[in-house]
């Protein structure tokens, strides 16, 4: 931890553990340690990113006003995967935000992290440790693969638990509206905020105007190498005919399941994920690094069902998917 709060100091980017993916840190209040950031990635400048804080205090320190509904869903959710959006404080660069007049902060769980921050006494600008638009990584080997040679640092702290990026929840409107889905589903926001000004939007998605308040709303995101397609199928059988029909390579095609399994004799690989979305969120990015490493030219992801639990993990796949697809 020491070592790590050495790094920062000097304005450096490291990549650490979080409890939903693995983040590429530095100084949110150094413009040129955020900037690197940027630059490692090759983030497109108008794409906002996160302030990682250990404690209210300090996350109030990087925001203009912190309503009663900031103040109930961070007592119910942080330390957690939930980013709340606020109007910035002057402390916050502009490159940060996008330019923008609001911020994305966050507390998360991971007691590293945690203890980084609160040894280096400023916030944390944390994306996912990988290139931009591609799969985020869940463990530190997958941010050794993709950026090993461009940080000086990776701390290796096991397994992502959660394994998809944080619920991001838009404060500057009423009724809150959600910009990115998480783990952290609608129902339980609404429940918290349960007798106070604030409200939640009835459904869907928030569609921004303006700068992005947050990240995860580009079309083209979280990408395998491989092309990526969701399918129904009501057997084996019915499985073939449909790669069969799109003309796919079937030795180079892997799939992955959860419920209609079929056997791997006509594919490169089949692997299984459990049918909970829970369990589905913390394993789909390995699987999806999996495939790559083993040379995938198509990933056919089995479709998910249609319910708010499962909101998460089809946003993600969906922006896995749309390119793609779309340019076969």
């Amino acid at each position: 931890m020491a070592r790590v709060a050495v790094v920062l100091r000097a304005g450096e980017v490291v990549a650490l553990p979080t409890e939903t993916v693995y983040g590429l840190a530095a100084n949110a209040l150094d413009v040129r340690a955020v900037a690197r950031i940027y630059e490692i990635k090759g983030r497109p400048s108008h794409n906002p990113i996160i302030v990682h804080v250990a404690g209210l205090e300090l996350a109030q320190r990087c925001v203009a006003g912190w309503p009663e509904a900031a103040e109930r869903l961070a007592r119910a959710f942080w330390p957690g995967p939930l980013t709340l959006v606020l109007p910035r404080s002057s402390q916050i660069p502009d490159i940060v935000t996008a330019g923008g007049p609001t911020v994305g902060v966050r507390w998360p769980s991971h007691p590293f992290i945690q203890a980084v921050i609160r040894e280096c006494g400023f916030p944390l600008a944390a994306p996912s440790a990988n290139p931009s638009n591609q799969i985020s990584p869940t463990n530190a080997a997958h941010v050794n693969r993709a950026l090993g040679g461009k940080i000086r640092l990776i701390v290796d702290g096991g397994q992502s638990q959660v394994g998809i990026e944080s619920t991001v929840l838009d404060l500057t409107t009423n009724p809150a509206r959600v910009l990115r889905p998480g783990i952290i589903h609608s129902e339980s926001l609404r429940a918290a905020l349960v007798g106070c000004e604030w409200r939640m939007a009835d459904g869907g998605l928030a569609e921004d105007t303006g700068p992005l308040r947050s990240p995860g709303q580009l079309l083209k995101h979280y990408s395998p190498k491989a092309g990526l397609k969701i399918l129904s199928w009501r057997d084996a059988a019915d499985l073939e005919a449909q790669i069969t029909k799109l003309k796919f390579p079937a030795g180079k095609v892997q799939v992955i399941a959860h419920t209609v399994i079929p056997s791997a004799g006509g594919f490169g690989r089949v692997s299984v994920i459990p049918h909970d979305a829970e369990a589905f969120a913390r394993a789909i990015y390995a699987e999806l690094h999996e495939c790559d490493s083993a040379g995938a030219e198509w990933i056919i992801v089995e479709a998910l069902p249609d319910t708010n639990e499962w909101d998460a993990v089809a946003d993600r796949l969906k922006r896995a998917a749309t390119v793609r697809v779309a340019n076969f």
